[in-house]
């Protein structure tokens, strides 16, 4: 990878959390960094607290996203690293199924949907060497494709683990498609229950640092040891197998013609 000074990289969810913290720990080592974020003070902060740039999008409308995706075209020449970190949590159970601007059952459309749809209209910006890092997580639950949105039977732990098994999913579907190209794609579970708001708002007790989230989410991006490596899914900083339905072509490929079928409905 060339110098973080270099480099030009994209954080999405970067107004809070581990967003927040990578941007400025990006920033501080010399990258120039574009924040992602759906509150506009709280974009502001950030440009004045960090002097990172700033871009402004609700990840639940498909269309904003598709914006989000045009404006980076336009004011990019290149995007060294694209962390698609942004999401919504489980929520405090029971909760009730709430869906997108575009009708998508919301945990899905903002953990992955929104991700899917901007990796793939920012790939004319990556140039060899360069990463797509997805932050995903542990809890990773099957999908099933009679009932992909839930439904029928739906919980919020439910809807974020699938969610999250979709990013993984993706992250090895896409690997695959851009092999020997020199761009890289992997995921992680950065840390287990780190202090967020999508965390806290469940009741739950941090069980880890955002430092040590952060660590390992930034080893994707810079580690020279990952130059090569692609496709992957780690715990912290541990290579690990995901769930089964990651390394199944059949239902990536269901998941990629569902995604498809999902993003040209919201932008017809």
């Amino acid at each position: 990878m060339r110098p973080l000074s270099e480099q030009t990289i994209l954080v999405t969810g970067a107004t809070d959390g581990l967003g927040r913290h990578l941007a400025g720990e990006l920033a501080r080592r010399g990258a120039t960094v574009v924040a992602h974020g759906r509150d506009a003070a709280k974009l502001r902060t950030l440009r004045t607290e960090l002097g990172v740039e700033t871009e402004r999008a609700d990840l639940a409308e498909l269309r904003q996203v598709d914006r989000l995706a045009e404006e980076i075209l336009q004011r990019y020449d290149r995007l060294d690293v694209l962390v698609n970190n942004a999401g919504v949590g489980s929520g405090a159970e029971p909760a009730a199924r709430e869906e997108s601007a575009d009708g998508v059952e919301l945990r899905f459309a903002v953990n992955y949907l929104a991700g899917y749809h901007l990796t793939r209209k920012l790939l004319p910006l990556f140039s060899a060497p360069a990463r797509i890092v997805n932050v995903a997580s542990a809890g990773q639950q099957e999908i099933d494709f009679a009932d992909p949105l839930l439904h029928e039977s739906y919980d919020g732990g439910r809807a974020y683990r699938q969610s999250k098994l979709a990013q993984v999913m993706f992250t090895v579907d896409l690997a695959e498609e851009l092999q020997g190209s020199g761009i890289t794609v992997n995921t992680l579970h950065p840390a287990t229950f780190m202090p967020t708001t999508m965390v806290l708002e469940t009741g739950t007790a941090p069980h880890s640092t955002l430092d040590e989230g952060a660590e390992a989410t930034l080893r994707l991006i810079t580690s020279g040891d990952l130059d090569d490596v692609s496709g992957r899914y780690f715990a912290g900083t541990r290579l690990a197998e995901p769930h089964w339905q990651a390394t199944h072509p059949k239902a990536r490929e269901n998941l990629r013609l569902l995604s498809d079928e999902l993003v040209a409905a919201a932008l017809s």
